[in-house]
């Protein structure tokens, strides 16, 4: 049987020969002018710890009198040589002290020197713990991704992303910043999970923000107005599905900016839209359709919770309004319940630790009351406080047993840096105390400090069962 409990003290000794500059035989110059930094290290190691490495090795004579073998390597960043040489020394790595931009330098330096391993290991940490970061700024993520062959789940994230997610980057604050082609991509899905008038509207958007002295009245533009938005969107345009509209859809959505549409186009539109009988049915056969899923919230494993709360909890998670059409399937998967697995702290974190995108739900004792929360970051046993624009909590009050719901108050994160906190003494933490369940001395409380609304009137309470989901 392998035993890997020794290996602790061996990384910690490799690092110990990485600072000892006594045994050295390369030099390492890195990065450029004027940004450039020395790095003394061990030809050994590096030979066979980096395939690029080894190859250039391989090509250098050692020298015998004493003399340092000398490199450059101007591509890569002294930040992220640094980070790496660490790895390269003691296979080990802790990425919690550097800020995003080192990382990607980092996981731009790894392929550079094809450590697959480090390769594959910094996408996996920037999609679990910097999903929110990835997606504000999805434009120069998309690119970097899509540059590099060896960036496949990066790729997989911003595609998945794309497909699946899409308000995340519409409702992004860097939405109107991204590129035409970026949007193009976006748009052309077959899978997009989105409306065609909701496509319409972010294309309209998207089109404002590139030219920002229009009108925001489409009713007050000008001809010079109308063509100036035309020529922005003219390579847009064509990938737009008008004929997955409704009629009611063209006439109040499409029809005020017929001057941006090509003739042909806008006429064959009026012909066709103006022969439906129902504003709302939509022409057949004309647009290839968007291959939305069916959305069933019917199966839903819970003790407090029916499909009416699935779907207000899964447009909260799209950042949609309660009257949008839900166009995300989003599966509630149980980790734990505490009627089954047992109402303590420990427990929580056994089952729920180091998973991302949960939904912490409790039913108050001796009331119609449901809190909850949506974390879209991984619970931790420690760490404190964790930084997200994503999170929310709420509340439902029903007073009628059944299932339309009544009363809710959403609030979201207001004070990203407290979004959650994390330790092993609590259970599910928002906010800095805006929804603690198993506080101290086991108490539950709420008391508005992160996010924007108070979701419960008073602050201390008492639960008869707690439910945690992971979104999948």
């Amino acid at each position: 049987m392998f035993d890997d409990r020794l290996l602790p003290k061996l990384s910690q000794n490799l690092l110990e020969v990485l600072k000892d500059k006594e045994y050295c035989d390369i030099i390492i110059e890195v990065g450029n002018d004027p940004y450039v930094k020395i790095f003394r290290a061990h030809m050994v190691i590096l030979h066979y710890r980096s395939p690029y490495l080894q190859r250039i090795l391989t090509t250098i004579k050692k020298k015998n009198d004493g003399t340092l073998t000398y490199i450059k390597l101007p591509n890569i960043s002294p930040e992220a040589f640094e980070i790496i040489l660490r790895y390269i020394y003691s296979g080990s790595l802790s990425l919690d002290e550097y800020d995003n931009s080192d990382i990607i330098k980092t996981l731009f330096a790894a392929s550079e020197l094809s450590l697959l391993e480090l390769i594959t290991y910094l996408q996996s940490f920037l999609i679990d713990n910097k999903a929110d970061w990835l997606e504000q700024n999805f434009d120069s993520i998309y690119q970097l991704s899509f540059e590099n062959d060896s960036f496949l789940e990066l790729q997989k994230f911003c595609t998945d992303l794309m497909t699946q997610e899409p308000n995340k980057i519409f409702n992004s604050p860097n939405f109107t910043s991204i590129t035409e082609r970026i949007l193009i991509s976006i748009i052309q899905n077959d899978n997009l999970q989105m409306s065609e008038i909701q496509i319409w509207e972010q294309v309209i958007k998207w089109g404002h923000a590139q030219n920002p002295e229009l009108p925001f009245d489409v009713s007050n533009y000008s001809k010079d107005d109308f063509n100036t938005l035309k020529n922005t969107l003219q390579q847009i345009i064509p990938f737009i599905r008008f004929y997955n509209l409704s009629s009611k859809e063209f006439m109040d959505k499409v029809l005020p900016y017929e001057q941006i549409l090509p003739k042909e186009l806008y006429q064959d539109l009026l012909k066709t839209f103006l022969n439906l009988l129902d504003p709302n049915s939509k022409p057949s056969g004309k647009s290839k359709p968007r291959i939305n899923e069916e959305i069933d919230l019917s199966n839903i494993d819970s003790n407090i919770i029916n499909y009416k709360h699935v779907e207000f909890i899964s447009k909260w998670i799209d950042r949609l309004e309660i009257t949008d059409k839900l166009n995300n399937q989003y599966e509630f998967k149980l980790l734990y319940r505490g009627s089954r697995d047992g109402f303590t702290k420990e427990k929580f974190h056994r089952m729920c630790d180091n998973k991302p995108r949960t939904v912490t739900i409790v039913k108050v004792r001796d009331s119609n009351e449901i809190l909850g929360g949506y974390n879209p970051i991984k619970w931790r046993p420690y760490g404190g406080d964790s930084i997200t624009k994503d999170s929310f909590i709420f509340s439902f009050n029903n007073n009628n047993n059944n299932d339309r719901i009544e009363k809710y108050i959403l609030s979201r994160v207001i004070k990203e840096k407290s979004a959650i906190f994390n330790d092993s003494n609590y259970g599910p933490f928002f906010g800095y105390t805006d929804l603690i369940i198993w506080g101290r001395n086991g108490n539950c409380s709420c008391s508005k400090v992160s996010y924007e609304k108070p979701i419960r009137e008073t602050k201390n309470f008492h639960i008869d069962e707690i439910e945690i989901f992971q979104i999948v």
